[in-house]
């Protein structure tokens, strides 16, 4: 029976490769409602956001869309999301390594850029800026050359102050993304079922709370698009890198105006849609490349777009065989 499921499954996916271009929605350049897109990842906290105490969260997005179910990569580690996150590919195309960020830095002219080369190259006078915890994201996923604001502190508590400190300051970015790795941490020590992984999501609510209100209170929320995702989740033992429901769930929650409000977008939503949701808002042209899209019943004034799988036929049928694999964890939750 498993034969025939994986049988129906890859035939499936070779015929959506084998579809015509015209049948993918026609990449928009955007409507450009928002002058401001903020990035909140919450790296480790998988879907589990929805299992603990944030009422942060809960009163951030109470108009806003949020999806428990969104996909990561078909690998679960950092740099691999992260990096398609911001670059709305697969890791397959962006070919980032936690190693490789750690050790080699990203020029502007990678095949396959970040948001932020693309914010830069459209709008060269912009404050853009990354305040993060894990250092490698800014080292060597985000480019080193496009004139970004880099910050980085260890300590999600402190980072949260600094980056408070910056919005206080007057700053008024573009485009701003924070990495928390606290919950992640835990996640490591104790596994998603424990007391203290649940505590520091909280905690790191408690953060986020603080980063809203520093954002809403200078004034840059009227025209803001505000944006919480995480990388991925963890299992029950602890740790990350497999396809279990655990690890491969995640947030994707979305809040401004334009939004449909209590919308939770549609299920084929993936975190690497982030990066087609912030150009869109932008006003950016989005990559003919690029394999993330715009969710369904996301922003009232666009339909969702059909994801265009042939830019990626390998990821296509590797993440349909993966996500069979998935379903058969769902037990675990």
């Amino acid at each position: 029976m498993a034969k025939r499921v994986l049988t129906v499954i890859l035939s499936l996916v070779l015929l959506l490769g084998c579809l015509p271009l015209a049948f993918a929605a026609e990449q928009q350049t955007g409507f450009g409602a928002y002058e401001h897109v903020f990035i909140i990842g919450i790296d480790g906290a998988g879907s589990f956001i929805q299992d603990g105490t944030t009422p942060n969260f809960n009163r951030i997005f109470a108009d806003g869309a949020v999806n428990f179910r969104s996909r990561t990569e078909m690998i679960t580690v950092s740099a691999q999301n992260w990096g398609s996150i911001l670059s709305g590919v697969s890791y397959l195309k962006h070919g980032l390594t936690n190693n490789k960020a750690k050790k080699t830095e990203r020029s502007h002219d990678t095949a396959y850029p970040t948001v932020f080369t693309l914010a830069r190259q459209a709008f060269p006078d912009a404050e853009l800026a990354s305040y993060v915890n894990w250092d490698p994201i800014n080292h060597g996923i985000i480019e080193n050359d496009i004139d970004v604001t880099k910050h980085q502190n260890s300590d999600d508590e402190k980072l949260t102050e600094d980056i408070c400190a910056y919005f206080n300051a007057g700053n008024a970015p573009k485009l701003f993304f924070v990495q928390y790795d606290s919950v992640d941490h835990v996640g490591h020590d104790e596994g998603s079922r424990s007391a203290n992984y649940f505590k520091q999501i909280k905690t790191v609510d408690g953060y986020l709370g603080k980063v809203y209100d520093c954002i809403e209170s200078n004034g840059l929320m009227e025209n803001g698009l505000f944006i919480v995702v995480s990388d991925h989740g963890h299992m029950i033992s602890g740790g990350h890198f497999g396809l279990t429901m655990r690890e491969t769930m995640t947030t994707l929650a979305v809040k401004g105006k334009h939004i449909v409000s209590g919308s939770s977008m549609e299920k084929d939503t993936r975190n690497r849609d982030v990066a087609a949701i912030t150009l869109y808002a932008l006003g950016l042209a989005r990559p003919s490349y690029l394999t993330a899209k715009i969710p369904d019943h996301l922003f009232s004034d666009v339909s969702g777009e059909t994801r265009n799988w042939k830019n990626d036929v390998l990821d296509t049928i590797l993440s349909s065989m993966a996500w069979v694999i998935t379903l058969s964890t769902a037990f675990l939750r």
